[in-house]
C-alpha cells in the first residue's frame, strides 16, 4: 500500500468514529414537542345550549341524506336573478314527458359523424396554423 492510500484510509476512519463521538446526531438535545407551544385550556362556548339525548330516544332528523347533501352544497333554496327568470319566460313550458320522447326511436336526429367529433375534441388556439384534415 503507498503513502497516500493509508492516509486516505486513516482519515476517512478518523471522520467515521468522529460522527460517533459525544457532539454527532445521536447524543445531541432534541427539543420537546409539546413544549414548543402552550396548549389553551378547553373551553364550553357560552351559547352551547345542546341537550344530550335522552337514552333510546330516535335520533332526531332534519331531512333525507339527499336534502342535507343538497343543503351542504348548494345552502338551500335562492331567488332566482332576473335575467333566469327572463330565459325561463322566454322558453315556455315543456310537455311533461320530454326526456323519454327525445330518446325515443321515433325522434329524428342528424348523424354528425368524425368530422364534428374532431373539431369539438381540437385543441385551442387562434386558428393561425388551423388547417383541416380530410379522412381518406
Amino acid at each position: 500500500m503507498n503513502t497516500f492510500t493509508r492516509i486516505a484510509l486513516v482519515s476517512a476512519a478518523a471522520s467515521t468514529l468522529a460522527a460517533c463521538g459525544s457532539g454527532g446526531f445521536l447524543n445531541r438535545e432534541r427539543p420537546d414537542e409539546f413544549a414548543v407551544q402552550r396548549q389553551a385550556p378547553l373551553v364550553v362556548p357560552p351559547d352551547f345550549n345542546l341537550v344530550p339525548p335522552a337514552p333510546g330516544a330516535p335520533r332526531p332528523a332534519e331531512g333525507t341524506a339527499a336534502e342535507q347533501a343538497l343543503e351542504a352544497l348548494f345552502g338551500g333554496p335562492a331567488a332566482r336573478s332576473s335575467v333566469e327568470t327572463s330565459v325561463l319566460d322566454r322558453a315556455g313550458s315543456s310537455e311533461p314527458g320530454i326526456r323519454s320522447l327525445v330518446g325515443s326511436e321515433g325522434t329524428n336526429t342528424v348523424a354528425k359523424g368524425s368530422v364534428t367529433r374532431d373539431i369539438v375534441a381540437a385543441p385551442e388556439g387562434d386558428g393561425a396554423t388551423a388547417q383541416a384534415v380530410i379522412p381518406g
